[in-house]
């Protein structure tokens, strides 16, 4: 059976009205329901696989918007510090959601990035399929990209549903840094971010 005709059939079944392109994830995620033993047609469903297309689509599709905003500054090699970013990712090997908290420190050049960005960017790394120690490696190296700063440091705390939900089933908290610079370095400036990141 073609996947066109396929498609056809799963809307007929859902009585959902057929598309001009209909997005083959509806025939995913009824193949799925399908296949842990429930009825895509029953009441409570209908629909379902239509708003799992849709979140899939949004999720791997998101747009952060514009990342590199900055501003001048008359005060440089100053400490920001950036903490209680709050994003959800996909862990890449059991595609179940982790939360995580993300905390961002930069020493300032001549210019500063403007407060949201650090958040829009955070997000942009975690809406696809992730490990949390490549989310704040890759939050630090646009970090060091966009600012210039070589001082960066990105902490990660997060907690992973392939963890709690399955295997030993418990929750946990899982730590990931990505430091940079003076940061990962013995001194006054490591001396601060820790004082900061603990305070």
């Amino acid at each position: 059976m073609s996947t066109d005709v396929e498609t056809e059939s799963v809307a007929a079944a859902l009585d959902i009205e057929p598309e001009s392109e209909p997005d083959p994830l509806i025939a995913l995620a009824v193949a799925l329901l399908t296949e842990i033993g429930e009825d895509p047609s029953r009441d409570g469903l209908r629909g379902t696989p239509e708003r799992f297309a849709r979140w899939w689509r949004e999720f791997t599709e998101y747009d952060p918007g514009t990342v590199s905003t900055l501003f001048e500054t008359t005060t440089a090699a100053q400490l920001v510090l950036v903490s209680g970013i709050e994003v959800w990712s996909l862990c890449e090997h059991h595609l179940l959601p982790f939360t995580c908290s993300i905390s961002i420190a930069y020493r300032s050049t001549e210019q500063l990035l403007g407060l949201s960005k650090f958040a829009r960017i955070a997000h942009q790394h975690a809406h696809r399929l992730q490990v949390q120690e490549r989310l704040v490696a890759g939050i630090a190296a646009d970090i060091i990209r966009i600012t210039g700063s070589e001082d960066v440091a990105v902490v990660g705390h997060g907690e992973h549903l392939c963890m709690t939900m399955r295997g030993i089933k418990t929750s946990a908290r899982m730590t990931s840094t990505s430091i940079h610079g003076d940061f990962g370095r013995p001194g006054p400036a490591r001396d601060e971010l820790l004082t900061f990141l603990h305070s």
